[in-house]
């Protein structure tokens, strides 16, 4: 579904397969719907749901040749693959990913929808921050935030969520990339964004995900991570807290147990990490970097036992 097999006429069906829904407010359901399973880590069930979701935009792109039908069109399908490509750098299958991605933007492009265009982009970001691609990362996202940078007094809350996602993984591949100065730049301009928007939060459910403070103060601390400053993630961390939904802090709760596991603190590491566990297991299940502080625990632990909850952990990191 992501690259169709074409001939002269265009893509060929396989044998059997379902005629694709073309009503595009069906479609739209659709989208949601697929979103909504996804933002629940519910990853099987993005699994099924993706190949039939694309199939009936690229039908339906192929069916409304013009007018304001083509346009929606577009944009629903650049939404559906953006929903693709995301899924598919969750589960690490790359080449996919930016196949699906690259025709999202181009979707977006020609529908004339910039705020698409942000959307395809930071996932990019994300991707090629997986591969380790940093000076590309920093750069698709600086060119596309100066591209669509608002004034701020006009700016719709959209606007301002995909602009400060943007500036947010340029900082990431940044200070990734030994680029300390340049990372604290763009999180500075990130933090406008967020400050512009008060205490709201502002989501993308098919794109970019949430954006408000909070995202700009995760990132800052996720910085010092990876610049090898675990005391000053555990200070900054206390201070901010992360309210009774750990759900939206769990990405900065890994930079947290990262930092514990750096300071030898692995009773703290291992607690955070069976939180996540009990709370999130199938996001938790794709984290790499979840397994390795993990396995960091345990190799500095001085217990010749697991106890219960590294058991638990290690059975489900299969490290037992």
């Amino acid at each position: 579904a992501i690259a169709p097999p074409v001939t002269f006429g265009g893509s060929v069906a396989a044998p059997g397969e379902a005629d694709p829904e073309l009503d595009l407010g069906h479609l739209a359901d659709a989208a949601r719907h697929v979103a909504h399973a996804y933002h629940g880590d519910d990853y099987r069930q993005v699994a099924g749901l993706l190949p039939g979701l694309v199939r009936s935009t690229h039908a339906a792109v192929e069916r409304f040749d013009g007018g304001p039908e083509r346009v929606r069109a577009l944009v629903l399908r650049s939404n559906a693959l953006q929903m693709a490509g995301r899924y598919l750098t969750q589960v690490r299958a790359y080449d996919l990913a930016h196949v699906a991605l690259r025709d999202a933007v181009t979707d977006a492009d020609e529908a004339e929808d910039r705020a698409g265009v942000a959307g395809a982009v930071y996932q990019q970001g994300w991707l090629l921050m997986r591969q380790g691609r940093l000076d590309e990362a920093e750069r698709v996202s600086v060119a596309t935030a100066e591209a669509i940078e608002p004034r701020i007094s006009r700016a719709s809350r959209e606007t301002l969520g995909a602009w400060g996602k943007l500036l947010v993984h340029a900082s990431a591949a940044a200070a990734r990339n030994n680029r300390p100065a340049e990372a604290r730049d763009l999180l500075r301009m990130a933090r406008t964004a967020g400050a512009a928007l008060g205490g709201r939060s502002v989501v993308e459910p098919s794109s970019w995900g949430r954006f408000d403070w909070r995202t700009v103060a995760f990132q800052g601390i996720e910085n010092y991570l990876v610049t090898g400053r675990p005391r000053r993630v555990l200070a900054f961390a206390e201070r901010l807290g992360y309210g009774a939904d750990s759900k939206l802090a769990r990405r900065h709760l890994l930079d947290v147990a990262q930092a514990h596991a750096q300071l030898r603190q692995g009773s703290e590491a291992t607690a955070i990490l069976s939180g996540l566990l009990d709370e999130t297991p199938e996001w938790l299940r794709h984290q790499r970097m979840a397994a390795g502080t993990f396995r960091d625990v345990l190799r500095h632990s001085k217990r010749r036992r697991l106890t219960p909850q590294q058991r638990r952990l290690a059975t489900f990191f299969e490290l037992a």
